[in-house]
């Protein structure tokens, strides 16, 4: 099988036991840059965890992809590309990097959970990963986004 027909066989069976799911495909995406960091990040959205991510407000200007809206979708992939979770937006607010919560870095739920810890892993991450050439900035605009895990296996 191939990715797609993946994504939509999983979308399909999904909306097979919960008719409340939109007919058009979320946009399937994993968390993270590497294979084991979309496995360890997807087990923490499976666990209740991670119920929050951030993302740079840049490398989607840099990229041309739409920034996320409440109410919207999305299919989890892990590592290996394979479906298996289902995430609603429920909640959408871009703020400057050294401005980002002490909540939202709770609720991203990796490492410690503390400020101090998100701010560490962010700024590395996007130093080393980000799509827009701009990188990192202490100032940088960021979107928190929140999400509610509706499925996952």
């Amino acid at each position: 099988m191939t990715a797609a027909t993946t994504v939509g066989e999983f979308w399909e069976t999904r909306r097979a036991s919960d008719p409340t799911l939109p007919a058009e495909i979320p946009e399937a995406w994993a968390f993270g840059a590497t294979k084991e960091h979309a496995d360890s990040l997807l087990q923490l959205v499976l666990d209740g965890t991670k119920t929050g991510t951030a993302s740079s407000v840049w490398d989607y200007e840099f990229t041309g992809e739409s920034l996320p809206q409440v109410g919207e979708y999305s299919i989890i992939l892990d590592g290996a590309g394979e479906p298996r979770a289902v995430i609603v937006t429920t909640s959408v607010e871009i703020v400057p990097f050294d401005e980002v919560t002490e909540e939202h870095a709770r609720a991203e739920g990796e490492d410690d959970r503390t400020l101090a810890s998100w701010r560490t892993i962010h700024e590395r991450y996007w130093r080393l990963h980000s799509e827009s050439p701009k990188g990192y900035e202490p100032d940088m605009p960021v979107l928190c986004e929140r999400f509610r895990l509706v499925y996952g296996s």
